[in-house]
């Protein structure tokens, strides 16, 4: 997305590669809306630090960010040979795991990205290391312009959309998921309020997400976390938007940053679609309950004062875990690029629930084709959700 800085406007990505420096560089998202800063990092280890310290945060971009670190260490290997090679590599891959527990997207990037490093070589793979690394940035930037696609019917001429956290292209690699909607609306002329939570402990909402719909002109207000219920009451929120850390594909839980648990409760209550918008790399196909989710819990001074006034456009309505899981139960709706859908409120076996199975790809790819995510798996599905899903009817 543009910014503008220093009287000046450019393109930006949230992380990019320097491959004459063999350097991640990133957008210092600790810094903002004060300064805008993009900074360097020398080697794995301190990419993997800009990811637990927040430099750099976001399910996208952190996932981003982990597979320039997976390629940066690649290519630093200098002597030795394969077996030496896969050994640092492992090594590589541990340390960035262990940046983020919570969010699945860097073990996807990786997962993805050492499946395709085959080469005979150790130049080879060094080379597919990074190529891999930069088709996972570009997959994430095209899953979400995908996402403002078919999220875009869903913003109505005037709505009033509330998110939470920061799920915006500084989340991502570019573009963003819960925002990519809402600046897709804006292209096509659309006027509509977005209200920001300003999401505690560590104030994205305010911070982040508000500075970002400056920065592109979108009319918005930052609001006190325990105001969204008022609001509701009120029925001035429309529907609510926000992203994923992790969200199971066998279960429909997601885990998402704390506090949205409370507004997707809230949602439901006063009747208000709650839609999570996700690429695919977001999805965690492997953990079978929402409970082995690893839940981030920080040192207590993560919380601080609220940012007034921080975007330098918006104006704040007023009158230590970091993270939280929500259960399908609780009736929100999936928006990721191939399609809508909803969880049912009732759980279920996954037999009952999920009749044919479904995999990432060949539910991605059929539900662009065939408009179905259920036809004509068959037996090549190997995944089953614990919660009934069927497509939304907008």
């Amino acid at each position: 997305m543009n910014v503008t800085h220093q009287g000046k406007s450019r393109h930006y990505r949230t992380v990019w590669f320097d491959k004459a420096r063999n350097r991640v560089r990133l957008i210092e998202q600790r810094l903002l809306p004060h300064k805008f800063k993009v900074v360097s990092t020398a080697d794995y280890r301190e990419t993997a630090r800009a990811i637990t310290d927040m430099i750099v945060r976001g399910a996208g971009a952190i996932g981003a960010a982990a597979a320039y670190g997976l390629a940066q260490g690649a290519r630093a290997f200098r002597r030795g040979g394969l077996k030496a090679f896969e050994r640092h590599l492992a090594k590589v891959h541990h340390t960035l795991a262990e940046a983020r527990p919570t969010a699945v997207d860097p073990l996807n990037a990786m997962r993805g990205m050492l499946a395709q490093m085959t080469g005979d070589t150790v130049a080879g793979r060094q080379q597919q290391a990074l190529a891999a690394a930069e088709q996972f940035a570009e997959d994430d930037v095209a899953h979400c312009k995908a996402l403002g696609q078919h999220g875009e019917p869903l913003i109505r001429e005037g709505a009033r959309v509330l998110t939470h956290c920061n799920a915006g292209w500084l989340a991502f690699v570019d573009v963003g998921s819960a925002t990519a909607p809402m600046y897709a609306a804006q292209a096509n002329g659309k006027s509509f309020h977005v209200f920001c939570d300003e999401t505690r402990p560590r104030s994205q909402g305010a911070i982040l997400t508000a500075w970002e719909l400056a920065q592109q002109g979108i009319a918005h207000d930052i609001i006190a976390d325990n105001a969204a219920g008022h609001l509701m009451q009120r029925g001035e929120i429309d529907l609510v938007i926000t992203g994923s850390d992790r969200t199971l594909g066998r279960t429909g839980e997601v885990a998402n940053k704390i506090g949205t648990y409370t507004k997707a409760v809230l949602a439901k209550r006063h009747g208000i679609p709650f839609y999570v918008a996700i690429p695919l790399s977001t999805i965690d196909w492997e953990l079978e309950s929402g409970q082995a989710i690893p839940i981030e819990e920080r040192a207590g001074d993560a919380e601080r004062p609220s940012a007034a006034g921080a975007s330098g456009q918006s104006r704040q309505q007023r009158a230590q875990p970091g993270l939280r899981r929500y259960a399908a139960g609780t009736n929100h709706r999936y928006h990721h690029p191939t399609r809508h859908f909803q969880a049912a409120p009732t759980l279920e076996t996954p037999r009952q629930a999920w009749p044919s199975g479904c995999d990432l790809l060949t539910a991605h790819a059929l539900g662009q084709a065939q408009n179905n995510p259920l036809r004509g798996h068959g037996d090549r599905c190997k995944f089953r959700l614990h919660c009934q899903i069927y497509p939304v009817k907008q």
